[in-house]
């Protein structure tokens, strides 16, 4: 695992735990030996990219250190219904409070991935690359983002704190393109920070007052038609990377993709997914 997702994905399993045990597993410590050792797999039961493996094993250790976990398939691997993943074997009791928390993260982030995967095939053969957004559930941008990886895309920032994107709010709040600028680079020297700048625009007209105020690395085509991304992309060639963004669908990908920007953001690979379906049983 990336070093830069560890550290919220650790977090969010304990979260899991205390969200989901909470004082006791009640139902299991009536019906189960502590001692007791068992053994279960994860069964695949629709066709998708499989997402969060290695998370899943995280959480078996994290409730029994002397899991043994047994990992058939990887991370980012097509499956077909009737595939296992894996074989985990530990304390019964322990197997039974991760159940639900590996289920949930394994079935979002194979869903994203899946989702991914058919949004990155769209763009076979063209040099530009699918991003995922900050449009992912509270708490959960980690998984999520690296499901996006897994399905074939790439992540735009992970937060606020290390990108600059100066979107249309920024931009009239500050009173403008040039002052927006002004002001961001200002303050990035202030404090000594080095981070790339990337500035959202609405029109032409815009986009020569960003060459105008200078500084940026990337610019963001905000519900710009295909037409005008096209007259856009000439303008810009060569002189920043290009971001296409809102109202892009499936069917509109790879029209903008031809036009030659860098990437396309689409929300919906977090946003607006169906959770790839699977279970975990006691063999």
């Amino acid at each position: 695992m990336e070093a830069q997702y560890l550290p919220f994905v650790e977090e969010l399993i304990e979260l899991c735990i205390k969200e989901d045990i909470g004082d006791g597993d009640h139902s299991s410590l009536s019906t189960v030996r502590p001692e007791a050792r068992g053994r279960m797999r994860l069964l695949v039961k629709q066709e998708g990219v499989i997402a969060g493996i290695e998370v899943a094993e995280m959480v078996f250790r994290r409730l029994d250190p002397s899991t043994r976990f047994e990992r058939h398939i990887a991370d980012g691997s097509r499956v077909a219904q009737g595939d296992v993943a894996f074989h985990v074997e530990g304390r019964e009791l322990s197997l039974l409070q991760a159940e639900r928390i590996v289920l949930n993260i394994m079935q979002r982030m194979s869903g994203v991935a899946t989702q991914t995967a058919v949004y990155v095939a769209r763009l076979e053969g063209l040099h530009t690359r699918v991003l995922d957004t900050r449009k992912t559930t509270p708490g959960m941008r980690a998984l999520d983002k690296m499901a996006v990886r897994l399905g074939g895309g790439s992540n735009h920032r992970m937060g606020l704190f290390d990108m600059v994107i100066l979107k249309d709010n920024h931009v009239d709040f500050a009173g403008g393109v040039a002052a927006a600028l002004t002001r961001c680079r200002a303050y990035l020297a202030a404090r000594g920070r080095s981070l790339p700048i990337e500035i959202e625009v609405r029109s032409m007209a815009d986009i020569e007052e960003v060459f105008a105020a200078g500084g940026v690395d990337r610019i963001m085509l905000d519900n710009f038609s295909v037409e005008d991304t096209r007259l856009a992309v000439r303008l810009i060639a060569g002189r920043a990377e290009i971001e296409s963004s809102g109202g892009i669908t499936l069917d509109t990908l790879r029209d903008y993709a031809a036009c030659g920007v860098d990437f396309i953001s689409v929300g919906a690979l977090t946003h607006q997914i169906r959770s790839l379906d699977m279970s975990l049983k006691a063999v």
